[in-house]
């Protein structure tokens, strides 16, 4: 049971990242754009982070050089993955942006092979095929015509994979001298930062965020988007490594799928749901496969 703490951690924070695309959808129902959404997201999660931050600790954290640049790389690349997955669901429909999103587990998988110079092993290469293929499926684009969808979708989505992948392997650096909570403080920090110059900082002071309602979601996808998973990300990846974070946050796309189903009424055919069920044996496998092998050796 103790094993499976840290990998259940990284599964709850994928989840959570899961229903983002839902919340934004729903906002731009309501009259506001996917950038403002994203915005609000931002800058509603650091004031969580910040509140979290001055209750928790009592002084601020020793930071060497290298644990600077670690925090600063993940703050750019959270700010990067929600900014371009934002902009993507201007082009694509819920559950396949979270589709293109969901490629950064072979795209992170990749990136830890060529960091740690080694090649894929057996257990990954065979739940990275039922993850392709469970993606596929799930995605709902068997027989169905993409050729509507701009390229800009299909671009947007597949970079958004890249920045995601990448922030895992920066959180699977270990940070001393820093507690979790201080952590997500200062990613959050440097996110609203990037957010706030690349997107619409004006929902401060326009009336957008508080007086047009904008707060509500942007609490919702602070929560879902900055404090959770940052949070469970920062304690959790370092324990299981990248590779195995990057398999494990497969759990994202069943949930995106579920709640886009759920809430906006988007069709999940009986594919779909094959195909979900096939993510999940994929992101189960590598975990399964390491807890019997510990087990071999422990009784032998």
């Amino acid at each position: 049971m103790k094993n499976l703490i840290f990998p259940l951690l990284i599964v709850i924070a994928s989840s959570s990242y899961g229903i983002l695309s839902t919340i934004v959808k729903v906002a731009m129902q309501h009259g506001f754009t996917s950038a403002e959404a994203v915005t609000a997201q931002y800058m509603v999660g650091f004031f969580l982070a910040l509140v979290l931050f001055i209750v928790t600790q009592r002084s601020l954290p020793r930071l060497n050089k290298s644990g600077v640049i670690i925090l600063t790389l993940a703050g750019i690349l959270t700010a990067a993955t929600g900014t371009i997955y934002g902009q993507s669901l201007n082009y694509l429909p819920a559950s396949l942006a979270v589709v293109m999103l969901f490629q950064f587990t072979w795209i992170g998988l990749f990136i830890d092979c060529a960091l740690h110079k080694r090649l894929p092993s057996r257990a990954e290469t065979i739940s990275l095929i039922f993850l392709i293929v469970g993606t596929i499926f799930a995605a709902g684009v068997v027989d169905v015509d993409l050729s509507a969808i701009a390229w800009q979708g299909w671009a947007l989505g597949l970079l958004s994979a890249l920045t995601f992948a990448l922030f895992i392997q920066i959180n699977s650096r270990q940070v001393e001298g820093i507690t979790t909570i201080s952590r997500t403080f200062f990613v959050s920090l440097v996110a609203v930062i990037v957010i706030s110059i690349i997107l619409t900082p004006e929902i401060l002071w326009n009336g957008q965020l508080f007086g047009a309602g904008l707060w509500k979601f942007g609490l919702a996808l602070g929560l879902f988007g900055i404090i959770l998973p940052i949070l469970l990300f920062s304690i959790a990846v370092p324990k299981v490594g990248g590779s195995l974070a990057s398999i494990l946050s497969a759990m994202e796309l069943p949930v995106a799928i579920l709640a886009s189903m759920l809430v906006l009424k988007e069709a999940l055919s009986t594919l779909q749901f094959f195909g979900i069920a096939l993510v999940l044996i994929g992101m189960v496998l590598p975990s399964y496969i390491s807890m019997r092998r510990a087990e071999k050796i422990s009784q032998g």
